[in-house]
């Protein structure tokens, strides 16, 4: 009786030390900002950007420039003409100044939506190719490894490139 005891504790110890064994998920980590940062077609996004950036600054600049030309004009022929056409030049100078207000904060958001327009299909199939890499190779959690303290794991970022083609 007194085995039979002993080998049910042996054997239960034996179960628990396994169950605890399988319970460790497999972990791996990849650095994702070295993938999108050398990904070719983030690349061809980011030339994109700044192309449609120069853009905005080019027409931003050149209302800036028309502006200060014009009020520097109105400034010098304050003095020689009537009250109404300053009343109607300064409300010109106004209007003016909200539209490039206006187009500066329009040209802004149109820059952030164009990004997140381009660079979310770039995400997403970096992130698929993860999660195909991760799944390959056994992982259950697989870790950015930009924002990890400790990267004892394997590192995927290698295999996640070769993955997607670079």
């Amino acid at each position: 009786m007194k085995q039979i005891k002993t080998l049910l504790i042996a054997a239960i110890l034996i179960i628990g030390v396994s169950q605890s064994i399988n319970a460790q998920a497999k972990t791996a980590h990849v650095d994702v900002n070295d993938i999108m940062s050398k990904l070719p077609a983030m690349l061809d996004a980011q030339k994109q950007l700044e192309k449609l950036s120069t853009t905005y600054d080019a027409d931003y600049k050149k209302m800036a420039e028309e502006f200060q030309t014009k009020l520097k004009k109105y400034d010098a022929e304050a003095a020689t003409v009537t009250e109404v056409i300053n009343a109607d030049r300064q409300k010109e100078v106004q209007d003016m100044q909200k539209r490039i207000q206006d187009f500066g904060q329009n040209a802004q958001k149109e820059l952030q939506q164009k990004q997140e327009d381009i660079t979310k299909p770039i995400y997403e199939k970096v992130r698929a190719s993860i999660q195909k890499v991760g799944k390959a190779k056994g992982f259950q959690y697989v870790l950015d490894g930009s924002t990890l303290l400790l990267a004892d794991g394997p590192n995927l970022t290698a295999d996640v490139k070769k993955d997607l083609g670079f």
